[in-house]
């Protein structure tokens, strides 16, 4: 990675981090709405979601909403670091264990999901994302190419352009409290 590119991503995930501390994770109930009345998520699909953290949208709402309808749900496991994450089977009363970096993951066996949530700081047009800058989603988007990847994050989160590399993969969409938007193929 260049080092220009690694000041860009960095003075970006500072300005969204602030950004993103201005908004109410409750907008989650509004993104989960927006995806459960699009019928985006498959009825056979196993959804990979993920515990919103530092701010991120709370999207609780939408996995307990998918839950009653009878999706299989998985949270991810923080493995070591250059690792990509390990889904593990979810319900709202699975007991979790204490994982990396303040994370808890389900004490059940790993499940591979078809449908990943996924979090970000920012996301553009094309469906380019910036995360915290561990690689863990790069990695795992890698490892899940036939799943469809939804990123979920508050509407202020959108910018103009996300630097990226080779291995930044952009996803097929992303899920606001204003909507869902499709990525732009140029």
């Amino acid at each position: 990675m260049s080092e220009a590119t690694v000041i860009q991503k960095a003075a970006l995930r500072r300005l969204m981090l602030a950004r993103r501390a201005t908004q109410s994770p409750m907008l989650g109930n509004t993104l989960a709405k927006h995806v459960l009345e699009s019928g985006i998520i498959p009825n056979d699909a196993v959804v990979g979601g993920f515990f919103p953290m530092r701010g991120e949208i709370d999207i609780m709402p939408l996995l307990h909403a998918l839950h009653a309808r009878g999706h299989r749900l998985a949270l991810p496991e923080t493995l070591p670091p250059g690792k990509a994450l390990l889904f593990h089977a979810w319900t709202p009363s699975t007991p979790m264990r204490p994982g990396r970096y303040k994370t808890q993951y389900p004490d059940t066996p790993p499940l591979a999901p078809n449908f990943l949530l996924v979090p970000l700081l920012a996301f553009d047009a094309r469906g380019h994302r910036l995360g915290y800058g561990g690689g863990y989603y790069d990695r795992t988007l890698a490892r899940l190419p036939n799943a469809f990847w939804l990123g979920c994050a508050y509407a202020t989160q959108a910018v103009e352009c996300i630097p990226t590399e080779p291995t930044d993969l952009p996803l097929h969409a992303v899920a606001t409290e204003i909507g869902i938007t499709w990525a732009r193929q140029d």
